[in-house]
Order: structure tokens, then sequence, then C-alpha cells
């Protein structure tokens, strides 16, 4: 079923020992573990010298919010509350002047110290420095180390789908957390689609009276108040993430014709849909009957009334006021139900819509070669990372209209699909189920032909929640190949540093595996990683 969705490296003495996946000797005869790093930094080095060991008198000090961080992170992994009575110390401080989200960090005997740029580099410091802590024997150490740091792209997003299974405040939050601590920076809300509205909106109240209590396989809805959505944006903030909300548009509408039937056109019931139904369940669509199956492409807004654009400028300009980041996506995908013409000029004029109130819309790839589509628009490539059907060319389109590309290769980084041998959760329309190695071993910069990096925005992984009813479901497709796609984001290209291949990337997130479940994390034990036990 087809479903939507540089900088050199220093690596001295860690190189060979990643590789091997073994561990070199240290200055008092123990072992200095692997550096499990995740991304991969831009610079590294492990230096000669015994480690900084932390214990609970190990002194924290510096910016407030950067210590409560690395607080939280050396509580969970080595369950130590330092009180700062002793003379070890950690720094995190911020020393404004450098890159954006950079950050250096050097650790020795005698202490750590983290600098930044600004307080998001502080906090992605602290997040390489919780990676760093290991137990060596009987003692909890931060190895020698200094690392330069600072992110390939501008946008490192994650995607959830709460359309088709509404996923409370606090799940969403915990995803921010865990995607947050892999150094993303946006987070993508699917908030609206065929089965389910899920953004509360005082312009247009109907649509979370009528059209949100619904979900795939006759599962509950649910939705998000104002003051939910506010919490959720808020406590993205503070982990130095935005909020990308998206209301799809003009097909994945079903949902709207619930609330506003003169909005919405007959769905289009094609053989393809019945096959979905009939493999999936879930019955054919019926307008003003709520929709609970897999099927996609049938649905479509009426593109020659006036009152479908007072509808488009309502939604988007009250989310626009609740949403302080720059991005609101308008979809776009998937119009099969909407004739091509129409399709591009509805989008040309969404998009409009959009850029006038301040933001800059954001379409999947879909939309860009739509005549008239604002020239601010940024795009979203879902297609193959071998693209097929004139995916590439409308991806290009974007960057020739003057609008920046994120890049979503369904076949590497829908975290949805399935795993190999694993089919109770997600599914396998992207050419199969997805490996951690698939995941790992693609290149941005090589994707679309005539796109030139400085012309990619980023890199963001969607997880479509067809399958997903939990926050243990949420986490299993996520982890690990979550962390494959942090690296495409934030770590130099594939082939500058015999660090940033596949066989150094499975040794270190494997590292990460002590750390994961000491946060709850229930990744899945993908028998591709040579998992660290302690």
């Amino acid at each position: 079923m087809k479903r939507h969705r540089g900088r050199g490296l220093a690596a001295a003495g860690i190189a060979l020992a990643l590789m091997a996946g073994c561990a070199p000797a240290d200055d008092n005869g123990g072992t200095v573990p692997n550096l499990a790093l995740v991304p991969l930094p831009a610079a590294l080095e492990q230096v000669e010298g015994d480690p900084f060991e932390l214990s609970a008198d190990t002194s924290i000090e510096g910016d407030p919010d950067a210590a409560a961080a690395l607080l939280a992170l050396v509580q969970a992994r080595a369950g130590l509350t330092p009180d700062g009575t002793g003379d070890a110390t950690v720094s995190l401080r911020i020393e404004p002047g450098g890159v954006a989200e950079s950050y250096r960090l050097t650790a020795d005997a005698a202490s750590v110290v983290v600098t930044a740029a600004d307080p998001a580099g502080l906090f992605y410091g602290v997040q390489t420095l919780g990676q760093l802590v290991a137990r060596d024997g009987e003692r909890w150490i931060v190895p020698a180390v200094e690392i330069d740091d600072a992110p390939r792209f501008a946008y490192r997003g994650v995607m959830l789908d709460v359309a088709r299974h509404f996923h409370s405040v606090e799940t969403v939050k915990g995803y921010i957390d865990r995607a947050a601590a892999l150094k993303f920076n946006a987070l993508h809300l699917h908030l609206t689609d065929d089965q389910g509205w899920r953004i509360e909106l005082d312009s247009r109240p109907e649509l979370t009276e009528l059209a949100s209590g619904m979900a795939v396989g006759g599962d509950p809805g649910g939705f998000y108040t104002k003051a939910d959505y506010r919490e959720i944006v808020a406590h993205a903030a503070s982990r130095h993430m935005i909020v990308v909300p998206e209301i799809d548009m003009p097909g994945h509408t079903h949902a709207v014709g619930l609330a506003y039937p003169t909005l919405v056109e007959e769905p289009v019931i094609s053989d393809e849909i019945r096959r979905v139904a009939q493999e999936f369940g879930g019955g054919l669509p019926a307008k003003g009957t709520p929709y609970e199956g897999l099927a996609v492409g049938f649905s479509s807004l009426r593109i020659d009334d006036e009152a479908t654009y007072d509808f488009v400028a309502d939604v988007f300009g009250e989310l626009a006021a609740m949403t302080p980041g720059p991005y609101l996506h308008l979809g776009g995908d998937e119009a099969l139900g909407t004739d091509p013409d129409d399709f591009a000029a509805f989008v040309a004029r969404a998009s409009g819509i959009i850029a006038d109130l301040g933001k800059t819309p954001v379409a999947w790839h879909e939309a860009g070669d739509a005549p008239g589509l604002a020239p601010s628009t940024v795009g979203q490539y879902w297609g193959y990372v071998r693209p097929t059907d004139g995916a590439d060319a409308k991806a290009r389109a974007f960057v020739q209209n003057g609008g920046g590309l994120i890049l979503s290769p369904a076949d590497a980084i829908y975290l949805d699909m399935q795993y190999p041998g694993k089919a109770d959760l997600g599914l396998a329309w992207a050419n199969g189920p997805t490996s951690v190695e698939r995941a790992y071993s693609w290149e941005p910069g090589t994707i679309v032909d005539g796109v030139e990096e400085s012309d990619i925005l980023g890199v963001e992984a969607p997880l479509w929640a067809e399958t997903l009813r939990t926050a243990e479901d949420i986490d299993t497709m996520a982890f690990p190949r979550i962390g494959a796609a942090a690296e495409a984001a934030w770590s130099p290209a594939t082939g500058t540093s015999e660090l940033r291949t596949w066989d150094s990337f499975r040794t270190r997130v494997g590292g990460l595996g002590p750390l994961w479940a000491s946060q709850g994390i229930a990744f899945h034990p993908s028998d591709e990683i040579p998992w660290a036990t302690e």
C-alpha cells in the first residue's frame, strides 16, 4: 500500500576501537568504554590521560537549565545525585559568538567543561556529555575527550502522526524529550487526516465537536485543546524545538466533511481503495460517515467554492496565532481525489494565505510544480532514496521557486515501516521492511539531482500511526532507527570519516542501549546491533 510517507573529523585513538567494538586501556589499567555518541560529532578526539570520575560529590555549575538537564541524565544513567561538595567540577556555560547550536566539550581527570554559542548548543553539549557517562568497574566516568561540534543542517525534524491514532499530551512530550536528546530541533505534528481532526479552534468548533472522536480500527479518538497545544509548544521550546503543525489538504480531508459537509467532495473510490479495504478492513469511505480504514487518496475539499478558502484562512489564521515557530504545513500529498489543475490552483492559493500570515508554508513534494506556489514555500520530499514517478522533479521545483527542501525518503527514515522479521507493528509499502542499516545507509546530498547542499533545509523522520496505539509502540518503531536519521541530519556527510559509517554507527548506537533502558525507552533490540549490557 502506498502511504506518504562539512566538517572534518579528527579521531585519534578511537577509530579502530569503535570499528572493532573493543575498548582502549586507560592509565589505571582499566578500560575506557567505546564512545557511544549518536549523532556523531563534527570533530572528536579521545586524548591521553585519566578519565573524569563522576561521584555523589561532583559539582555541576553554570547555566541552571543545562545543569538541570545534565542532573536528570546522570540520575537516570548512574543513579547519582551530585551535591557539589567535591572538587571535581562540571562547568556549563554560554560564550556567544560561535556557530548557532554549536558547542565544545573537553574532559580530563580534573574537570568537564562544556561551552556553547547559545542555549541550544549548550543543551546539545549536555546530551553528548550524558552519552559519554559510562560504567568502568565500580565507578562512573567520562573519558578524556575533546569535541567540537555543530550541525550539518539547520532543520532536524521528527514527525508524529496523531490523526490516525490519537496520542496524549504526555506521550507527545515524551517523544519531544527523546528526539531532543538526539539533537532534533523540530516536531512536525500531523494534526488532521481522513480519520480525525485533533486541534481545537475557536473559529471552527464543529471540527472537534463532530470530527475528533474516531481513529483507525474503531479506536477512540481525541483532540488537543488550545491549552494542550500551548503546553506542547512550551515543552518543545524548553528542549529547543519548534512545533510545525500540519493541517493536511486538499486531500486527507474526509474528517472535515463530518463537520462541514458542504466543503468536501464525494469520495473517489478506486480499485486501489477497494483493495486496501479488503486487505486491512475499515470499509469503503462514504461522505458524512466516520472513516476508520487505511486507504488514502479518496477525499478532497471543494476547490471551486469560496467557502473553502474562508475555511483555509480561518484554520491557518488561528493556528498561526497559536504557533510561535516559522512554519505551517499545508499537506498537499496524495490528493488523488482532486483534479490535477484544481490541485495546483488550491495549493498555490493556500500557500499564499499562509505566507500572508507571516509564516513559511511547507508542503509535501507533490505541490512543487504548481504554478503560483508562494515563493517561500518549503518542500518536503517523501519519495524513495532512488526517486520514482517524477518525485525528484517536483522536489527540485521548490528550490527553483525560491524555497528550501526537507528530505524524508520513505524507504530510509519512515520510522513506521516494519522491521525485518517483525510484522506486529508498522506497514511495509515503502520497498518492504526497513532495516536499521538501510535507515542509516543513505546520503542527503545525493537524493535529488540538481539540488545543492545549500538548498537542503534539513532532514525529517516521519512516524505514521496507522498501527501505533501506545507510547511503547512509538518507542519501538522509532528506536534505534531514529538515531540513523539524527546522524543524517546533524553529522558530517557519509564518507568524510571512518566513523561516519554503518560499522561505526551500529557499535555506537548499541552502546546507547543502557542509557535508553535507564530512561524507560522501549527500543527494538534489533539483531543488527551489538547491544551493550551495562
